[in-house]
C-alpha cells in the first residue's frame, strides 16, 4: 500500500545573497525558527521549472542571525554565484502527524472551498491558492469570475476553519467592479427589449391607410 503524501508547511523564502561564501537572506514564514532550522534541517524548492534547483531539496549547514535577519548557509551552494540562483526560492517542510500545528497557519487544502464573507454576506468562495514570492493570493470565484485577494491580515482579518468561512474586508474597487458590471446589465437589460420593439411600432403606425383622407386622383362628390 502506497504511503499517503506528507502535509507541507511554507516555512520561508530565500532572498538575497548574503556575502561571497554562499550564505543567502531569508524571509522566515514560521513562528519557531529554532524548530524548522536546525541545521540537516530539509527543504523542498518552489522554483521555475527552468530552474537548476527544480524537483530538487536543500539542506541547511546552519543559520546565523546578522543584524536581527536570518542568514541560512546550504549543503552544495559554496559562492555567491550559486546562492543567487536561489533567490526567491519558497522553501517547504514536511510536517511531522504529531506535531501541533502554528498559529495563524493553514494549508491550501483547509483554505479551497472555504465561503468568502463580506459585511456578513457570502460573496463568493476559495477556489485556488497561489504562493508568489512577494505574498500569497487567494483566487475567490464570484459571480462567474475569479478574484485574486491578497492573503494579508489586513483584507483577510478571520479564517474560520471550523465554520467553513473567510472573512474579508477589501479595499474599494477588488469586487465591485463585478457588482457594477451586474447592476450595469440588468439595467440595460429592459432598455434593450424596448429599442428592439420600437421598430416594429413606429413602422404600423407609418404604413397606416388614412381613411378619412381621399387619394389625391379620387373623384370628389
Amino acid at each position: 500500500m502506497a504511503e499517503a503524501p506528507k502535509t507541507q508547511l511554507r516555512v520561508g523564502r530565500l532572498t538575497k545573497a548574503h556575502g561571497l561564501k554562499g550564505a543567502i537572506k531569508l524571509e522566515l514564514y514560521t513562528d519557531d525558527p529554532e524548530r524548522r532550522f536546525t541545521p540537516g534541517a530539509e527543504f523542498s524548492l518552489q522554483v521555475p521549472k527552468e530552474s537548476p534547483w527544480h524537483g530538487k531539496h536543500l539542506v541547511l549547514r546552519e543559520l546565523r542571525w546578522y543584524n536581527g535577519h536570518p542568514v541560512g548557509f546550504f549543503e552544495g551552494v559554496d559562492d555567491r554565484t550559486a546562492a543567487e540562483t536561489l533567490i526567491k526560492a519558497i522553501l517547504w517542510v514536511d510536517q511531522s502527524d504529531d506535531e501541533a500545528g502554528e498559529p495563524d497557519a493553514w494549508y491550501d487544502h483547509q483554505l479551497i472551498g472555504l465561503a468568502v464573507v463580506r459585511d456578513g454576506e457570502r460573496i463568493g468562495e476559495v477556489v485556488h491558492v497561489d504562493h508568489l514570492p512577494a505574498q500569497d493570493l487567494l483566487i475567490v470565484k464570484a459571480s462567474g469570475r475569479e478574484v485574486m485577494v491578497p492573503f494579508v491580515s489586513a483584507i483577510v482579518p478571520e479564517v474560520d476553519v471550523e465554520a467553513g468561512t473567510l472573512t474579508v474586508t477589501p479595499p474599494a474597487g477588488l469586487f465591485e467592479e463585478i457588482v457594477e458590471i451586474e447592476a450595469d446589465a440588468a439595467a440595460e437589460a429592459p432598455a434593450e427589449a424596448d429599442d428592439a420593439t420600437a421598430p416594429a411600432e413606429a413602422a404600423s403606425v407609418g404604413d397606416e391607410p388614412a381613411v378619412d383622407q381621399p387619394a389625391a386622383d379620387e373623384p370628389r362628390d
